[in-house]
């Protein structure tokens, strides 16, 4: 039998009516927070993504080229590139023909001079940012290890001394790590990990543990220099998040890097919290600008992924401390 709502709690302080009205949302959202807060791996429903729902209306969108948008990196969140991160977020069944297809259509295309994913036909080095999310969803969708090869040389390359990466390290010689890159290559890292790949597996385990290390030395989103957040939007709620960085990112990239529990991650956290609004929901703010496949839902509002996310993280974090939040 199913667990449901009644029959088994969902931790991390998920309230009966809140675990409901997630599963009654769209059939991702179902597949994670069954997985995530139930503890209950249900691949019939994860099967669903491919047909209803936002994951069917992504795969709609792909033209019969086989990209989706204008290509690999064009329009911003239209384009294969960031369908494909999306897919992969939320829980489209890896062996899917046509992600499959447009991945190593990539590979194949979009190789630079140095080895990582460049769309540019005007800048020589390719953009570290874009190739941490690239070995994301490129292992999510069963790309082999040969083929995945340069592009983990080039990641590793651009590592800076303070243990974090910058897109633009290699183009202007930003000389301090970006939190946006670094948990974007956090998260490649992880998923290239989990997918089995031993390739210079350790020089990766050890850049994602400086990259963890960079992040906590700014509490995830503090100025080392002032203790003041970096960007206001750096603790605003966001989904999806793309490329861009917000606490609840860097939180769930921690928590599904499988790091501990650290006191820094305690501003994170609290703001975490106080977001949470009496009906124990979380709002999003406002979405980043730009075309999508899937409209938005409306800033404000309570919003599934968002509530789903948050109590995946505090499930892990708070050890039931969010109970009476």
């Amino acid at each position: 039998m199913t667990p449901t709502a009644s029959s088994r709690g969902a931790g991390g302080g998920v309230t009966d009516p809140v675990l409901d009205w997630l599963l009654a949302g769209d059939v991702a959202v179902r597949y994670q927070a069954r997985r995530d807060l139930l503890d209950h791996e249900d691949e019939e429903l994860r099967q669903r993504i491919v047909l209803e729902g936002d994951g069917a209306a992504l795969l709609a969108a792909r033209s019969e080229g086989g990209h989706w948008g204008r290509g690999f990196y064009q329009p911003k969140w239209t384009s294969s590139h960031y369908t494909l991160l999306e897919l992969r977020n939320i829980g489209l069944p890896p062996q899917t023909a046509a992600p499959r297809e447009t991945a190593a259509l990539i590979l194949a295309e979009e190789k630079g001079r140095d080895g990582g994913l460049n769309p540019s036909r005007t800048i020589a080095v390719s953009d570290v940012c874009v190739n941490g999310m690239a070995l994301n969803y490129l292992g999510y969708f069963g790309m082999p290890t040969d083929e995945l090869a340069s592009v983990v040389d080039f990641i590793l390359s651009q590592r800076m001394p303070d243990g974090g990466f910058n897109c633009r390290s290699n183009r202007s010689g930003a000389t301090h790590s970006s939190v946006h890159t670094t948990v974007s290559v956090i998260e490649g890292i992880t998923e290239y990990r989990r997918r089995g790949h031993s390739y210079r597996a350790d020089e990766l385990s050890t850049a994602a543990t400086t990259s963890v290390e960079f992040l906590l030395r700014h509490r995830l989103f503090r100025s080392e220099r002032t203790g003041e957040p970096m960007d206001p939007e750096f603790v605003r709620l966001h989904h999806p998040a793309r490329w861009h960085f917000d606490i609840l990112r860097g939180l769930d990239a921690m928590r599904d890097a499988g790091v501990a529990l650290d006191p820094r991650m305690a501003d994170a956290l609290e703001i975490l919290r106080a977001r949470r609004r009496q009906d124990g929901r979380w709002a999003a703010n406002r979405p980043y600008p730009g075309v999508t496949h899937v409209p938005a839902n409306r800033p404000g509002l309570p919003d599934r992924w968002v509530t789903l996310i948050a109590l995946r993280v505090l499930r892990r974090y708070d050890g039931g401390r969010a109970a009476g939040a």
